[in-house]
């Protein structure tokens, strides 16, 4: 049996580039006491992969030169030596960019597909979902009546967080980059209100929508986009700092907030949200989101491609607002 895989080739510097990566084919070796071999279905395409991409630690350690590229991927594990995890079992993990992955089970989460699709395990009921459930109500602390704006609202993280907040009794304005995404917001997802940043004053538009200010702040986006919120924050309000998409492909020169004072102003707080701090409680978190999904309180958009070939490209349509929806890549049906 044979494995393609996308290896990191080499480091990008700035924009994501097709040279950046190798695909490359081996035989699959037989798996040992311990082992699990998966059969990958889905692959998530994450912008956290482009910081990944880059040398050294953060919260976690960047990619190496010739390895798999990190992704989450959920699949099937198709042969078992591991008494925790039988054959026919779904599974989801850091597993990689590639066809099949061989694990001793650390770090895989058992799916449970009876009432989903497996792709929702990379999206909603994944890491994006997990995202914004604990940056919401972890960090954003939302009360009913808030008003919560939201950043690159059309993507996974951005339209969950919409809909919990709407859950939560909240007004909701959400910004994307085209007018498809912003109907798509207000009429499939619940928001209030939608801005078209590309067509639309930003500013103008949040004082019109917000009057009174913005309570929480979920920033996906980062650049200007942050310093508008900043200038329309209500006191007490809570920014939630959880990606900068607009910022990932030139950290050298990263656009630093000019308007952070306004945080004393609005006696505020502003922090950050890394998912993987509560991962003992994902299992809970996913369970009530798939009940808010199965009653309809939770709608879910999905783009996706098919083909590990595919990958680089799929890839570069993260930072330019391409996708519409959750981006998923299709290995195996």
């Amino acid at each position: 049996m044979k494995n393609t895989k996308v290896i990191l080739a080499n480091r990008p510097k700035g924009e994501i580039e097709d040279t950046n990566f190798d695909i490359k084919i081996e035989e699959l070796r037989e798996i040992k006491d311990g082992e699990v071999l998966i059969k990958i279905y889905d692959i998530s395409l994450d912008p956290a992969i482009r910081g990944w991409m880059n040398e050294g630690t953060t919260y976690i350690k960047g990619i190496e030169i010739g390895a798999v590229v990190r992704t989450f991927s959920a699949g099937k594990i198709i042969q078992s030596k591991n008494e925790n995890f039988k054959e026919g079992n779904c599974v989801s993990g850091l597993l990689g960019a590639q066809n099949y992955c061989i694990s001793n089970g650390e770090g895989l989460t058992l799916l449970d597909i009876s009432s989903s699709k497996i792709s929702h395990h990379l999206g909603v009921l994944g890491m994006p979902g997990m995202t914004a459930y604990f940056g919401l109500l972890k960090s954003g602390e939302p009360v009913s009546g808030d008003v919560v704006y939201i950043s690159g609202a059309a993507g996974i993280v951005g339209s969950t967080v919409g809909q919990i907040a709407k859950i939560k009794g909240c007004t909701v304005i959400g910004s994307a980059g085209s007018d498809s995404k912003c109907k798509f917001l207000v009429e499939e997802c619940g928001f209030d209100y939608a801005i078209n940043y590309k067509t639309e004053d930003l500013n103008q538009k949040l004082k019109e929508y917000a009057p009174n200010g913005v309570h929480i702040y979920y920033d996906n986006v980062g650049g200007p986009t942050l310093d508008i919120a900043l200038l329309n924050l209500a006191r007490g309000a809570r920014v939630v700092i959880c990606g900068a998409i607009s910022q990932y492909n030139d950290m050298a020169n990263i656009y630093g907030p000019k308007n952070y004072m306004k945080i004393v102003t609005a006696r505020g707080k502003m922090n950050g949200i890394i998912v993987f701090d509560y991962i003992e409680q994902w299992p809970a978190a996913v369970k009530e989101i798939a009940n808010w999904i199965n009653e309809g309180k939770i709608k879910v958009k999905e783009h996706s491609i098919t083909g590990l070939d595919n990958f680089p490209s799929a890839l570069k349509m993260l930072y330019t607002g391409e996708n519409f929806g959750k981006l998923i890549l299709n290995v195996h049906s």
